[in-house]
């Protein structure tokens, strides 16, 4: 989760450092005598790791040289080498034939979607969004369920000791400095702009948000998409898949009483068994072909099944799945798997992510403050900016010293009883359900602005960054 996490160079170098500190922590933590990292990864057939739209899986393989290519022998690996490592990125994604088109959809662990492929006619398909029903927008206001979005105020955050108002865009904050000039945050360090000049007044973010989504429910009508089901799912061979049940209706966008975005419409039904799937496939292939790479262990590794409950965090959560088979520890044999969720993160922002603020303190959506306590919704945050963050500050010009300062983006508190204890709270299964059943208008205004907003300005990287920085620049 580091400041340059949206970028892909850097997530495989924050994944190949927490690999190693996986293997680590296991010899050391574990008190496994005598195994080492290369030991090890003997009785570890897989580690996957759940992103936001696809995911990896760290296995061995054999590593193969063109032998037509120029290569050295002082090469790091050689032809026919079993390595370790990460294997290319997988898009929860699947493939679809119906009414002539053939088509691909890229899922992810929200409502947003990714089109391509090819209509009736063999034209390209693309097209990307988030999927929301009851929604409408023209760039400066938008309505969302009945509730009005428009602009708000100028959004601000700590650094240090200091404020500033910020614009975020495609996932990197923008800060305007004391003298004007605007800056951004790169793992502790300032990177000043120059030139960037962007607008610091109403933030209008969130009206985009839902402005967009209205734009590609349309784009979605337009390519009689209305009727396509699960059943229209194919594999690489265009056969199709089994197990893939073939009764939801994936663009259905009202359907007995839940809307698409809802946790258990059609649309999300079919995404997790998509999902789900994708990484039991294709995990099942790398544990499968563990026994073939001829490991120094006898044991005969095989895919665990997992728990319903265990799927409910690896389908909403980035996650870290790790496997470990054979094991002898005291006369025993050890086998079991972990997981480990991350709930904030920079990459998701799920309908549990936004807190409201009210005066000093900030509150669970769900809290009775809203609702018989008399607390005024004044705005939505994402839970993330409540995390200490740290900065270094220069200390001695002369010899160039710096130290690190810890700070809080957001000074407010946490409500006890509705973020520590969470017994304040009204119960409820879904947020977004008991958002739109509130009577309490400005809760909801106040949480969907803030849905919107941290939605629209995620790192995506089928979007352009100039061109979304010229939609905040003053002119």
């Amino acid at each position: 989760n580091s400041a340059t996490s949206s970028l892909t160079n850097s997530k495989l170098r924050d994944i190949s450092a927490s690999v190693n500190t996986f293997f680590n922590s296991i010899a050391s933590n574990f008190n496994v005598s005598g195994y080492g990292q290369e030991q090890l990864k003997e009785y570890v057939p897989a580690l996957v790791y759940t992103m936001y739209d696809g995911y990896y899986i760290y296995s061995p393989f054999i590593n193969t040289l063109d032998p037509n290519d120029n290569f050295v022998n002082s090469a790091t690996y050689k032809n026919g080498e079993k390595i370790s490592g990460l294997k290319p990125y997988i898009y929860y994604s699947c493939r679809y034939q119906y009414n002539g088109m053939d088509f691909v959809i890229n899922y992810a662990m929200d409502n947003y979607i990714v089109i391509q492929g090819t209509d009736a006619s063999g034209n390209a398909i693309y097209e990307s969004g988030y999927l929301l029903n009851d929604v409408t927008g023209n760039g400066t206001t938008a309505t969302y369920r009945g509730t009005d979005i428009t602009g708000e105020a100028a959004l601000q955050e700590y650094i240090g000791r200091n404020r500033y108002t910020y614009v975020k865009i495609n996932g990197v904050k923008y800060y305007k400095d004391n003298d004007n000039t605007w800056f951004s945050l790169l793992n502790g360090t300032k990177i000043t702009d120059q030139t960037a000049n962007y607008i610091d007044g109403d933030n209008y973010a969130a009206v985009k948000y839902y402005t967009e989504a209205a734009d590609f429910k349309q784009k979605i009508d337009a390519l009689e998409l209305e009727g396509l089901t699960s059943a229209s799912a194919v594999d690489e061979n265009g056969d199709p898949i089994d197990g893939m049940y073939g009764g939801y209706e994936i663009f259905n966008f009202y359907k007995d009483g839940k809307n698409i975005e809802d946790a258990y419409s059609d649309f999300n039904q079919h995404r997790l068994a998509v999902i789900r799937y994708s990484i039991e496939k294709n995990l099942s292939i790398a544990i499968a072909n563990y026994n073939y790479y001829g490991p120094s262990t006898k044991a005969n590794f095989q895919m665990p099944e997992l728990r319903e409950d265990e799927w409910d965090k690896l389908l909403n959560n980035i996650s870290i799945i790790s496997f470990m088979q054979g094991l002898s520890i005291g006369g025993k044999i050890y086998n079991g798997y972990s997981i480990v969720n991350n709930n904030k993160n920079e990459e998701l922002v799920t309908e549990e992510s936004i807190y409201i603020i009210s005066g000093d303190n900030y509150y669970r959506p769900t809290s009775t403050e809203f609702t018989t306590g008399g607390k005024t919704a004044e705005m939505g945050a994402w839970n993330i900016d409540f995390e200490r963050k740290g900065i270094e500050e220069l200390v001695d010009a002369s010899n160039g010293t710096y130290n690190m300062v810890y700070y809080y983006p957001r000074i407010e508190l946490g409500d006890y009883n509705s973020i520590v204890t969470q017994t304040g709270t009204n119960s409820t299964s879904e947020i977004i359900t008991y958002i739109a059943g509130t009577s309490n208008d400005q809760l909801k205004k106040a949480y969907y602005t803030a849905l919107g907003r941290e939605r629209y300005s995620l790192y995506r990287p089928n979007k352009d960054s100039e061109e979304l920085k010229q939609e905040f620049t003053t002119p």
